[in-house]
């Protein structure tokens, strides 16, 4: 996933989930927020960012925030992004555990829900979702940065397909380069990581790759390991 003009700025306060304030060639500008999550340990006053520009008069801003540099690590926090890099890395054979897909699609229904990619193999068909990771701390990925009743309900849809006979995968990419693990952020959702540790016991698989990131790019990296705390009650 290429960007095609991104302007660099400074960060100065963010005004609620979606907007925020930075500032490009010396002046204060109103940024629209590629990311929902709280980005706590990101979005602080003088981080440098990346700004995609937009120069559609119909929006509100000129700008979107896409990426912010975490002393010298770069996180991409554009969550538009990862299912594009997980569906190009698929088509490309760039993920040595989804090479024999020979058929991708992407938003598919299942029950009540919209899963991100629905495959088939000579074998198999199946499901495929994909969260985006831009919380780390000490090198460690986690997810989710604020609470997500969304992912844990796609979380139970993929448990309810593999009772019925499909493949389920829950795919992490994680927006950074540098992260040694993958864990559920247990402290922040408890129930997200119920759910992801019922998911894995009922035969859901997980796949956690990190993402080679420059300022006007994001591709697919490497498979990094995951690990699964101890909770007290999985039923």
């Amino acid at each position: 996933m290429k960007y095609k003009d991104i302007i660099s700025g400074t960060f100065v306060r963010k005004l609620n989930r979606f907007l925020a304030e930075v500032i490009v060639n010396n002046q204060l500008e109103l940024v629209h927020i590629k990311n929902t999550g709280r980005l706590k340990e990101l979005l602080i006053p003088d981080a440098k960012v990346l700004l995609e520009i937009n120069n559609n008069p119909a929006r509100k801003t000129k700008y979107s925030l896409v990426a912010v540099y975490k002393n010298k690590r770069l996180v991409n926090i554009d969550s538009f992004v990862p299912n594009d890099v997980v569906y190009q890395a698929i088509k490309n054979n760039q993920i040595s555990e989804l090479e024999d897909i020979i058929v991708i699609k992407r938003e598919v229904p299942f029950g009540t829900s919209r899963f991100d990619l629905y495959f088939e193999t000579n074998e198999n068909k199946g499901f495929i979702e994909v969260k985006g990771v831009t919380l780390e701390h000490e090198d460690i990925a986690m997810f989710p940065d604020a609470p997500t009743t969304r992912g844990t309900k796609h979380i139970y849809e993929l448990i309810k397909a593999v009772e019925l006979g499909y493949k389920g995968i829950i795919f992490f990419l994680v927006q950074m380069q540098g992260c040694k693990m993958f864990t559920p952020h247990k402290e922040m959702d408890s129930e997200f990581t119920k759910a992801l540790i019922k998911a894995y016991h009922k035969g859901v698989s997980i796949i956690v790759y990190d993402s080679l990131v420059t300022e006007d790019q994001i591709i697919i990296g490497s498979k990094i390991p995951y690990y699964l705390p101890e909770i007290e009650k999985v039923d």
